[in-house]
């Protein structure tokens, strides 16, 4: 006998009647002997022997050496790991203790020799286990590893057809939602990676909508400790119509995100500042949002969608939005000025660096009216820091450090280039006004030689060209009206006879 074939023995004895009834120290008697006193005395032992009475249902369920085996596994294991405590009276204070574990993680010993076990005897071991006080948020590293050993193999990370036979398919989705169903439902006992790759897995098998909408919301609980790589979830779709990415997943877990800072789920008092927390999530989602722009297949509305649940108070800078937008609207040039400004509509232009500015104020993909604001507002920053330059009172130091110095030299260069604009636009508006008045008469002058009927022009007809002035002429006109002299003149049209004995050569 060994621990190998105890249980095939056992079964055997019973299917057999080797009883008592029959012959002394019969093979029943043996078998159950060598149970107690050897196999289910250690840890490893008592695994072995429940995986080889697999394959011995339902008679291994008759004769109780499958609740044997479990009891003897969850005593065990209760006995060795550090997340037992028979006393709940610091239920409370779960957050902190799963805190100080998920720094320093410890898997015991015992947790890769469960992973051999089929899925529901695994989950009644583990059900047995919390029964005997184990608690909940250490079972996180032997879910882990029960699941990376059971779905290997899937491909979660890319499009294609599924390469899996549909009984396979159906196994391991049963084990998918198992495992979910065990989940730990403490704040940060599994890690927000491991989560991710559970939802995926979940959409490539299409587990139930409560599988998924579980997952969904856990990693909206812990959406801060995300990175981008946990976001960028396949769509599975395979039809070249749909997007490379599951947006509508991720704008769930989004939606979740914020059900959770509004409703107050978070505990006051996991050290976690909300602020940070909410200012590192906005930043992850416009990564996110800049990462999916590139695909042709995003559509406006879902892309706004996702754009307006990002909260105002976690954007300090419109940076993140801008590189967003110039992504999207450089993958879909076809977009018309009315969508243009839809998308441009989604960032603030009062909070983009000097640097976005700069970018955008030359960038031909952005509309002018955004364009224009992202001037406005540059002007109007500048306006501000030359007001507090001058209200404030001058350094004690004459010599300024260098990067004051070169901010103070950048400050003038930004106010001459706005002086040479204002300029440039007030000779364009100038210029505009001429070429106004120049076409105006053009249009004017072209009318009146058009029209026939006019007094004017058949005056203008019946008389001969009068002759051109010559500049002398003009000038002794001008001078004439002087009259230095004070002579009135006598005459109605204002000039004086010139003498008889006036010289008409010029000697």
């Amino acid at each position: 006998m060994s621990t190998e074939n105890i249980a095939m023995l056992r079964c055997a004895a019973e299917y057999l009647e080797m009883t008592e009834e029959h012959s002394v120290e019969n093979l029943v008697v043996r078998a159950e002997s060598y149970l107690d006193e050897v196999a289910l005395k250690s840890l490893s032992s008592s695994i072995t022997v429940l995986h080889k009475s697999e394959e011995l249902l339902p008679i291994a369920e008759r004769v109780k050496l499958v609740s044997r085996c479990i009891d003897a596994i969850a005593y065990m294991t209760c006995q060795e790991s550090q997340f037992c405590s028979p006393s709940s009276s610091n239920s409370g204070n779960n957050e902190v203790v799963v805190q100080q574990q998920s720094k320093q993680p410890v898997v015991d010993w015992w947790a890769e020799d469960l992973t051999v076990l089929r899925i529901d005897l695994f989950q009644r071991v583990l059900i047995a286990m919390m029964a005997r006080g184990f608690k909940q948020y250490g079972l996180g590293p032997v879910l882990m590893l029960y699941a990376q050993k059971s779905l290997r193999g899937l491909e979660i990370f890319g499009k294609g057809m599924k390469k899996i036979e549909p009984k396979q398919e159906h196994e391991k989705r049963v084990i998918l939602e198992t495992i979910v169903s065990l989940l730990p439902r403490e704040k940060n006992a599994m890690s927000v990676s491991f989560l991710s790759m559970l939802l995926r897995a979940a959409i490539f098998l299409e587990t139930t909508v409560a599988c998924r909408l579980d997952l969904e919301k856990r990693m909206g609980l812990q959406l801060g400790q995300a990175v981008l790589d946990d976001l960028l979830i396949p769509s599975y779709s395979f039809t070249g119509d749909h997007s490379l990415f599951d947006t509508d997943t991720v704008q769930r877990i989004l939606m979740n995100y914020l059900e959770f800072e509004v409703e107050g789920v978070r505990l006051s008092n996991n050290g976690v500042d909300l602020a940070g927390d909410m200012e590192r999530v906005g930043k992850l989602l416009e990564n996110y949002m800049a990462e999916i722009a590139s695909d042709r297949n995003v559509s406006l509305q879902k892309f706004i969608g996702l754009a307006e649940l990002i909260p105002e108070q976690s954007r300090v800078t419109e940076d993140g939005m801008y590189r967003a937008v110039d992504i999207y609207l450089k993958a879909h040039p076809n977009m018309s000025d009315v969508e243009r400004k839809k998308v441009c509509s989604l960032m603030d232009c009062q909070k983009l660096s000097r640097e976005a500015c700069a970018h955008a104020a030359q960038n031909d993909r952005l509309p002018v009216q955004t364009i224009v604001q992202v001037l406005y507002y540059e002007q109007q920053r500048l306006r501000g820091e030359v007001t507090n330059d001058s209200d404030s009172p001058p350094p004690p130091a004459a010599v300024l450090p260098p990067k004051l110095s070169s901010y103070t030299d950048e400050l003038s260069k930004l106010k001459r280039e706005n002086q040479d604009l204002k300029l440039e636009l007030l000779k364009m508006k100038m210029k505009l006004k001429e070429f106004e008045k120049e076409s105006e008469k053009k249009s004017s002058s072209s009318t009146i030689s058009t029209n026939p009927s006019s007094p004017i022009s058949t005056a203008s007809m019946g008389k001969p060209p009068l002759p051109r002035k010559s500049f002398i002429n003009s000038v002794s006109k001008k001078l004439g009206k002087l009259n230095p002299f004070g002579i009135t003149p006598y005459n109605g049209r204002g000039r004086t006879k010139p003498p008889k004995d006036r010289r008409h050569s010029i000697s």
